[in-house]
């Protein structure tokens, strides 16, 4: 990705198109490494609430499912501000907008750590929420526009192999360091690697208006394309949450796992899952139209196969391990084919699947809600196969026309 003469190719590359030219490489590296932290850093003060969940709940004086609605709203806000807030913002040059998010970051940490209330706690959670809404779509036009088009998908797969590692390094990290000091100190942590992210961009990244990026517009433009990839984005995130909000109780109810064992399958999913981004993304350059369909197909198999053999402990243990490999790829393909078929700007394009994709993650685990009492925490797997599936076979039908 480096060298005086790839940095030359593509400086006379960009004058020819009317683009901006790339800065030099060691600027490039430091740029990714700190849009990688910051992916990171966003995935994990996400979620954070989920591994201090009772210590919250405790310092605050509300009930378990109050503290829960701080997961819950986080998701509803990204899926409903991030295509608003990209079309608002598509003229201000992103290096000011992605200092402007992390500079959000800090703050709403800050303020978050430092709330005597619930409803405090909320208003700073809801103004994370806000930045990561549209961090996912500038960040990625960012990345790839770093580097040449050859090796795009490579510096796509970075963002999601960092956000990735929230899931197996920052949550736990941040849970155990509540466990010693309480709630706030994991909380405002996100504040302190925020500004590590912000400062580096600010010094580091070229300021252009964002039209003259150089992955600003897609490779091969399709609205059709496009909206194949959506629908099956959301009906995958549909399928995977209404399984996966439930996954604790089925290694106990279905697969009669003990409590101690369920913890350690946990950490084996999110294992897989962070080991199924980074092949993907090691090999999303060599087959980027192969990359989504082969994910999403993954995932079904793995939730069906929950459904049809997860009461016996080795099938269960297999197909989980597919099921986690398969839910980060889904994510991170369906963003990389954007950035091929985009029919517009391709940061509007990424905000509208980050929209979807959360949007589906609220969907499932509100379909899961009204299966459990039907069908038993064993049907929610069965609807989530199902739903992947549909996805599946919409991905196959639009390739075919």
């Amino acid at each position: 990705m480096g060298g005086a003469t790839e940095q030359a190719r593509w400086t006379g590359a960009a004058r020819e198109r009317g683009v901006a030219a790339r800065p030099a490489a060691w600027r490039r590296w430091a740029v990714l490494a700190a849009l990688m932290l910051a992916a990171f850093t966003f995935n994990t003060a996400e979620s954070l609430p989920i591994g201090l969940l009772e210590l919250i709940s405790e310092g605050l004086g509300v009930s378990l499912s109050a503290v829960g609605l701080l997961v819950t709203g986080y998701g509803v806000t990204v899926a409903v501000a991030s295509l608003p807030l990209a079309h608002a913002l598509r003229s201000v040059p992103r290096c000011h907008v992605l200092t402007g998010l992390l500079a959000a970051l800090v703050v709403s940490s800050l303020a978050a750590a430092l709330a005597t209330s619930y409803w405090l706690l909320l208003a700073a959670r809801l103004l994370t929420a806000l930045a990561q809404a549209l961090f996912w779509a500038v960040a990625g036009p960012v990345a790839v526009g770093l580097f040449a088009p050859e090796v795009r998908g490579r510096a796509a797969g970075a963002l999601s192999v960092a956000g990735s590692l929230a899931l197996v390094l920052g949550v736990p990290a941040g849970t155990w360091l509540g466990g010693q000091s309480g709630w706030q100190l994991p909380i405002a942590l996100p504040a302190v690697l925020g500004l590590v992210s912000l400062v580096t961009i600010a010094v580091l990244l070229p300021v252009s208006r964002p039209d003259e990026a150089p992955a600003a517009y897609a490779i091969r433009p399709d609205a059709r394309r496009f909206g194949t990839v959506l629908t099956a984005g959301f009906l995958s995130a549909t399928g995977a949450f209404a399984g996966y909000t439930y996954l604790v109780s089925f290694l106990g109810v279905v697969s009669g796992f003990p409590p101690s064992t369920v913890s350690t399958l946990f950490a084996a999913f999110g294992a897989a899952c962070l080991a199924g981004v980074s092949i993907t993304a090691a090999l999303l350059d060599r087959f980027p139209h192969a990359a989504l369909p082969t994910a999403v197909a993954t995932q079904a198999v793995g939730m069906l196969g929950l459904y049809a053999a997860g009461d016996h402990p080795g099938a269960a243990v297999l197909f989980l391990v597919l099921t986690g490999g398969a839910l980060g790829p889904v994510f991170m393909t369906a963003q990389n084919a954007m950035l091929h078929c985009a029919p517009g700007r391709t940061d509007l394009a990424l905000a509208a699947n980050s929209g979807c994709y959360n949007a589906g993650i609220a969907a499932g685990a509100a379909l899961g809600g009204l299966v459990l009492p039907l069908a038993g925490v064993r049907g929610t797997f069965l609807a989530g196969g199902l739903l992947t599936a549909a996805a599946c076979a919409v991905l196959l039908g639009g390739r075919r026309r």
